[in-house]
């Protein structure tokens, strides 16, 4: 930003622009592109905007790669797929190379057919009764929506049921 534009900028609206960001940064860490979108929702200008980013940045109060790594570590804990945790990501506004660099270093140790293996078997407690292919559908669509991998998942649910019939 130029020092004409910062000069433009009252104290009054900088520091509100910050107070206001160290808000939302109080309640957890958020992207860029969410502390920019809910300043313009508080209608501060785009001059504004841009310099409480730079101000933030410098600072490292925010860092997308960071962020994108401990969402990604903290979503897969609960446990999510790799899929829905890259869409949240995107709609987060991380940018595609620090989502796929993010993911790559956690992929040396994520084993998702195990984890779908053990979501399988804990739903499949809860389904006993149903007719098989109902059984099979609710498995499926209960692993497709936490974002594993329908490849995985069809493998996984059809041994599951297998070894649950014998």
């Amino acid at each position: 930003m130029s020092k004409k534009a910062a000069s433009n900028l009252s104290r009054e609206d900088t520091l509100a622009a910050r107070e206001y960001a160290f808000l939302l940064l109080k309640f957890r860490p958020r992207t860029e592109h969410e502390l920019v979108v809910r300043l313009r929702k508080k209608k501060f200008s785009e001059a504004l905007i841009q310099e409480t980013i730079v101000f933030l940045k410098e600072k490292k109060f925010i860092d997308d790669a960071l962020f994108a790594s401990s969402w990604l570590e903290s979503r897969l804990r609960k446990p999510y797929g790799l899929r829905r945790v890259t869409r949240e990501l995107q709609v987060k506004g991380i940018k595609a190379n620090l989502i796929a660099s993010s993911v790559d270093n956690i992929k040396e140790n994520y084993q998702e057919d195990k984890i779908v293996r053990e979501l399988a078997e804990q739903k499949l407690a809860s389904l006993r009764g149903l007719e098989p292919r109902a059984v099979k559908q609710r498995l499926y669509g209960y692993l497709v929506r936490r974002g594993f991998s329908s490849d995985v998942i069809v493998d996984i649910v059809n041994q599951v049921i297998k070894d649950d019939d014998s």
